[in-house]
């Protein structure tokens, strides 16, 4: 996988990840795969599943096109990519139904960064035809026609042509930055956050301050594109992991990544990582608060806020410290492994979530291990 050098107000050489070409949930249907890891993820869907259905449905019910586009940015591989356009295609035909009107043609386009796994994508697709046919069957609302298309790419830029979208959801993405932040090394391309891979307490101001311009400026170009690619009046459902207060280093957000940059520390002091590999290693991420998403939106222009919230999720599923700390390290590694290998060597992942369930356990025991999300509807003015 390759590498690039990003420019910076700074000209550093340090190479800095090329998140375009490396990040992807880990791929195929193995015991580290993100397909039998999401139950996490599936689980937050859940939490916003209703919010989706009403906002999809009354896009619908808006404007009733013959043809309804509907979009899922970052749509990854597991089990849960065709979840929610299969029950949005639902939710509208049994409307449909209800009061005898014709159901439109659907149109599905999924979209992850080319490095996705979309093959193990559409090997479910047969499977998802069968389970809509056995549903229309059921309640008798006729037999729509669904087209589905993976759109490889990524949703920082353009996707789709213009006024072609009625709707588009994106689930625990927005959250990955297009890039690791620029201003992260001095002028001498020393690391400036040494021994952190985000945010934390003991980051140093201009960290928290990097990290916020590359939010900003992403989501500002997300704004953009999909401002472009959605039609008057169209709806946008937006879910990210998100912080609830002004601190940068609230625990809810900062937890996980302390404890698996804990994990990188006992490595490095058994000399299995380098010292100046960890302290230079920073990840593509960002939880923004509800002010912050609210400020770009008003920024760019081009969408009326209907809702925001904040929604939590207790992480300790089972009240079971050993077998939770284990399903959450198991996640975080098949999200994350693509770009800790490719910087850190593939020889050390299993050592590496080893140590990182071990010390997540201890954590659950002593904590709560909360996920904090924030939920966004938007309409295209």
């Amino acid at each position: 996988m390759a590498s690039s050098i990003l420019p910076s107000h700074n000209q550093h050489l340090m190479p800095l990840m090329d998140v375009e070409s490396i990040l992807h949930m880990k791929q195929g249907l193995g015991e580290t795969s993100y397909a039998q890891n999401s139950s996490l993820q599936r689980k937050s869907m859940e939490t916003l599943k209703n919010l989706i259905l009403d906002t999809a449905l009354d896009m619908y019910i808006s404007q009733r096109p013959e043809q309804f586009t509907l979009a899922d940015l970052g749509c990854s591989s597991g089990p849960n990519t065709l979840t929610l356009a299969g029950e949005i295609i639902k939710k509208i035909g049994g409307v449909c139904h209800k009061f005898s009107t014709p159901v439109p043609d659907f149109l599905v386009m999924l979209n992850d960064l080319p490095t996705n796994d979309f093959n193990t994508v559409f090997v479910k697709l047969p499977g998802f035809v069968e389970k809509l046919k056995d549903y229309v069957e059921t309640d008798e609302w006729g037999n729509p026609s669904v087209f589905l298309t993976g759109v490889p790419g990524s949703f920082y830029g353009r996707l789709f042509p213009k006024k072609s979208v009625h709707f588009v959801c994106s689930c625990s993405s927005l959250h990955w930055l297009s890039q690791v932040p620029s201003g992260l090394f001095d002028e001498t391309d020393m690391a400036i956050n040494k021994g952190r891979m985000y945010i934390s307490q003991t980051s140093p101001p201009s960290v928290a301050m990097a990290y916020y311009e590359q939010f900003r400026g992403d989501f500002s170009k997300f704004l953009k594109a999909r401002s472009m690619e959605i039609v008057s009046g169209g709806r946008m459902v937006l879910s990210m992991l998100g912080r609830r207060t002004q601190d940068h280093s609230d625990r809810s957000t900062t937890l996980l990544w302390e404890l698996l940059a804990q994990s990188l520390d006992i490595l490095a002091s058994h000399e299995i990582v380098d010292q100046e590999k960890l302290d230079s290693y920073n990840v593509p991420f960002y939880a923004p608060n509800m002010i912050e998403v609210e400020k770009e939106v008003c920024n760019e222009g081009s969408f009326a806020i209907d809702y925001i919230d904040i929604f939590e999720m207790d992480l300790r599923v089972s009240g079971d410290a050993r077998k939770d700390g284990r399903v959450v390290s198991m996640a975080i590694r098949a999200i994350q492994e693509s770009m800790l290998s490719h910087h850190f060597g593939e020889k050390t992942m299993d050592a590496l979530f080893n140590n990182y369930t071990e010390i997540l356990i201890q954590a659950m025991e002593r904590e709560e291990v909360r996920s904090v999300q924030i939920g966004v509807v938007l309409r295209k003015l």
